[in-house]
């Protein structure tokens, strides 16, 4: 397979993905052909990202998390994501190093992109996981967190901040990293 056709993943782009995720080339190659088979522009949009992130989670209102997912990953902020920036999302979310997977729901929870997270952003990312969880599951959550505004204000409690005040990525690591009731309370995960 020349790397010169134009239906190939490029060398440069296969070299840069082999060195940055725990994917094999013949893994790249393969995600690749899927994906412009998906995706024949080479580009994948905000709508497409929301559809097929849906089909993860079937019983539940999954499009403001996929917003924000996709938000996360569209790092020159194009408004669609290509091949690279794909396959860094699927390697972030399911392979990635617990500080590299923390330093992408940092930039998950700073939704305006400003380098810090304030507890309103922390709001708006706990509502759109909590529209994750199905209706039935919602009835077992604890009273300090059965609601979004409540999760929200459980988790803001971590970084020990007041109610104005913002959180670097380095604290907001070392504050997830210390306490793993904030790491289960920045995510989702179905119970079935």
């Amino acid at each position: 397979m020349g790397n010169s056709k134009s239906g190939a993943v490029s060398k440069e782009i296969l070299e840069d993905l082999k060195l940055n995720t725990k994917f094999s080339e013949t893994e790249i190659v393969q995600w690749y052909e899927n994906f412009k088979r998906q995706c024949p522009t080479g580009r994948i949009s905000k709508e497409e990202f929301q559809t097929i992130y849906s089909k993860f989670f079937p019983e539940s209102d999954a499009n403001t998390y996929a917003q924000h997912v996709f938000r996360s990953f569209d790092t020159n902020d194009d408004g669609t994501l290509d091949f690279k920036e794909y396959i860094i999302a699927l390697h972030m979310t399911s392979t990635g190093k617990t500080t590299r997977k923390l330093e992408w729901a940092f930039s998950l929870f700073d939704v305006d992109k400003n380098g810090y997270i304030t507890k309103a952003e922390v709001k708006e990312i706990c509502s759109s996981i909590f529209k994750l969880i199905p209706k039935d599951e919602l009835a077992d959550l604890p009273d300090d967190e059965n609601t979004a505004e409540k999760r929200a204000d459980k988790l803001w409690k971590f970084f020990d901040k007041g109610d104005d005040a913002r959180v670097a990525e380095g604290e907001f690591i070392q504050g997830v990293l210390d306490n793993e009731e904030a790491l289960r309370l920045i995510q989702y995960q179905p119970s079935k």
